[in-house]
C-alpha cells in the first residue's frame, strides 16, 4: 500500500481550528466585555435616574417639612388667638355681674349696716364693715343666702361694741357670686 502524508493537511487543519477557536474565543471576549459594559451601564443608568428620584423626593420632603412647620406654627398661633377669644368672651360675659353684684349687695345690705371694704378674689368676695348689733349682721346674711346671684354667706369676724369703741360691731364676711345658672336651678328671689 501505498504511503500518504496526511500531516501537512492535518497539521494545517488543526490551525484552522486553533485560529478559529481564538477568533471564537476572541469573540466571546468581545461579547461578553460588551454584555458587561452593557449591564455596568445599564446599573450605573438605573443609580443615576434613582438619585435624581432621591433628590426629588428629599427636595419635596424638605418643602413638606417647611409647611408642617408653618402649619404648626398657625395651629398656635390659633391656639393662642381662641385662647383669648375665650377669654374676651369671659370679660364679656362677666361684665354686666359687677354691676349685679353691686346691685345684690344694695338690695342684701339691711338698714344698719355699713360696708367699709369690698374684696373680691375669682368668685368669693369679701366685705368688711359695722353693724349695729350682731342681728343686723345676721339679716344680712339671710339676705344674701335669699339672693340668686351672691349666695354662701360665711361670717368670718365679728367684734362686739364694746370691743370696737365706737358703738358698732365691726365684721367681715365672704360669700361666692354665682349665677342662676350654678345654682338650684330655682329662683331663690321671687
Amino acid at each position: 500500500m501505498a504511503r500518504i502524508n496526511l500531516l501537512p493537511w492535518r497539521e494545517a487543519a488543526r490551525q484552522q481550528r486553533r485560529k478559529d477557536f481564538l477568533t471564537a474565543l476572541a469573540a466571546a471576549l468581545i461579547v461578553s466585555f460588551g454584555g458587561v459594559v452593557l449591564v455596568h451601564m445599564n446599573f450605573e443608568s438605573r443609580i443615576s435616574y434613582q438619585q435624581e428620584r432621591n433628590q426629588l423626593l428629599n427636595r419635596e420632603i424638605a418643602s413638606l417639612n417647611r409647611r408642617i412647620a408653618e402649619i404648626k406654627s398657625l395651629q398656635k398661633t390659633k391656639e393662642a388667638l381662641l385662647a383669648r377669644m375665650e377669654i374676651i368672651q369671659r370679660l364679656q360675659k362677666s361684665r354686666p355681674e359687677i354691676v349685679r353684684l353691686f346691685d345684690e349687695l344694695v338690695t342684701a345690705i339691711p338698714e344698719g349696716v355699713y360696708l367699709t371694704k369690698v374684696e373680691q378674689r375669682g368668685r368669693s368676695i369679701v366685705v368688711e364693715g359695722r353693724a349695729q348689733s350682731n342681728a343686723r349682721v345676721s339679716a344680712f346674711m339671710g339676705k344674701i343666702e335669699q339672693s340668686r346671684w351672691i349666695g354662701n354667706p360665711r361670717l368670718m369676724l365679728i367684734e362686739n361694741k364694746d370691743k370696737t369703741g365706737t358703738g358698732l360691731s365691726h365684721f367681715r364676711l365672704s360669700f361666692d357670686q354665682t349665677t342662676p345658672a350654678e345654682g338650684t336651678g330655682t329662683d331663690k328671689k321671687a
